[in-house]
């Protein structure tokens, strides 16, 4: 879901043409986004995660076991890596720039532990929608099927008094790499997010293989976006070149 995005430039060029088709956002994120949004009224937008938000300290030996650990979703493999490096929230940094035509200057990403808060927007009046619900996958994922009407789930209901307390805290920017990288790439554009995308997709399953350290993972991702060059996407060969080379380029450094 997060890939098509870091090739996302050529994608809404494409949407834009054939603007019958809808596109169904199943990034619960960007789904209640755009539910809360007009293109007037837009100011700022905050995509909110649920990172354990260690120190480069604790994360040093992290093992494939512990990362695979999330202290409240569950999802498949890949996704609890980028949800645990933070490069799910790059990723979503991208997608919003792009889906919602803002600027990666308007987009505020929070560490929110308690995964009960999922997205908001402040409109211009200093007003502030945001979507609340349970970490369950499982909400989304139906929206998308049953949108644009809304059915019951199994699953359980929200309870703020249960939850208690909400916390928020900012990223750290050094320690989780991918994110920093991510939002670096969006700005400088072109073949920049593609190449960030690619690199982490190998260094995952690098580390999952238990060929890499977990904190390497950002590292290579930085690494193999520096090396390319912001060129414009013209084609799709451009985007399959540029995520060769990135993965080409994680593996020689391994």
């Amino acid at each position: 879901k997060n890939k098509k995005i870091a090739e996302d430039k050529l994608v809404v060029q494409k949407k834009k043409e054939l603007s019958e088709l809808e596109e169904l956002k199943i990034k619960l994120e960007q789904k209640e986004v755009d539910n809360k949004l007009t293109t007037k009224e837009k100011n700022r937008l905050k995509t909110i995660d649920a990172s354990i938000g260690k120190t480069k300290k604790d994360l040093k030996d992290v093992s494939v076991e512990q990362a695979l650990k999330h202290p409240n979703w569950s999802m498949g493999a890949k996704i609890t890596i980028d949800s645990s490096t933070l490069m799910n929230k790059g990723l979503e940094v991208i997608e919003a720039v792009r889906l919602f035509d803002v600027k990666a200057s308007q987009i505020e990403v929070v560490v929110h532990p308690e995964s009960i808060l999922h997205s908001a927007v402040e409109f211009s009046d200093g007003a502030v929608i945001g979507q609340m619900g349970v970490p369950d996958m499982k909400i989304p994922i139906q929206y998308a099927l049953t949108y644009p009407e809304r059915g019951s789930i199994p699953c359980k209901p929200l309870s703020l008094t249960e939850v208690g307390n909400l916390s928020f805290y900012k990223p750290d920017f050094e320690t989780f790499l991918c994110l920093k990288t991510c939002i670096d790439a969006v700005n400088e554009g072109g073949l920049k997010p593609v190449a960030a995308n690619g690199a982490n997709e190998q260094a995952v399953a690098l580390f999952l293989d238990r060929k890499i350290k977990f904190l390497q993972i950002g590292e290579l991702v930085k690494a193999a976006t520096d090396n390319q060059k912001a060129d414009e996407i013209t084609s799709l060969n451009d985007i399959l070149d540029a995520d060769k080379k990135a993965r080409e380029f994680v593996l020689s450094r391994v």
